[in-house]
């Protein structure tokens, strides 16, 4: 007999939803990224982006923005210095905090993922119209926001 009690429908909850939806996506993009030729991760690819819009953030502002910790970003700028992506300098200011900038070599890789984001969002959002997808956001935002006030409260 089932305890109701202790009792989950996973089918119906949104978690399992969202989790297999990124693993697919994060699949997808890999996959996209390689058949490109360009060696790099969604996490790496992230970070050419917000270097993009804003060259030479340090690394602790480059760590909120991606959401990562200050440890796992450092190995990760380590790879993507090590490919030629990203260049770190000391601060002028500061020696302690390092600034990290694109190398032309990370804009160019940058500026060859655009295609291969445009055909993710297109296969993404096919038949979605823009009131779903507006829901859609709207939805993930409370989701977010609804974890966000639990993290500040713990």
């Amino acid at each position: 007999m089932k305890n109701e009690k202790n009792s989950i429908d996973f089918d119906k909850s949104i978690g399992p939803w969202l989790g297999t939806t990124i693993k697919v996506i994060d699949y997808f993009l890999l996959e996209s990224l390689k058949s490109e030729n360009l060696d790099l991760t969604k996490e790496q690819m992230i970070v050419l982006k917000k270097l993009h819009d804003n060259d030479g953030l340090n690394q602790n502002e480059l760590a909120f923005l991606t959401l990562r910790n200050k440890s796992s970003l450092a190995r990760l700028l380590s790879k993507m210095e090590s490919k030629d992506y990203i260049l770190r300098k000391k601060s002028a200011k500061d020696k302690r905090i390092n600034n990290v900038f694109l190398t032309q070599f990370g804009r160019a890789t940058f500026t060859k993922t655009r295609p291969v984001i445009r055909k993710i969002i297109g296969i993404m959002e096919n038949d979605i119209s823009e009131n779903e997808k507006e829901l859609m956001i709207n939805i993930l935002k409370k989701i977010q926001s609804n974890f966000n006030s639990k993290i500040v409260s713990i």
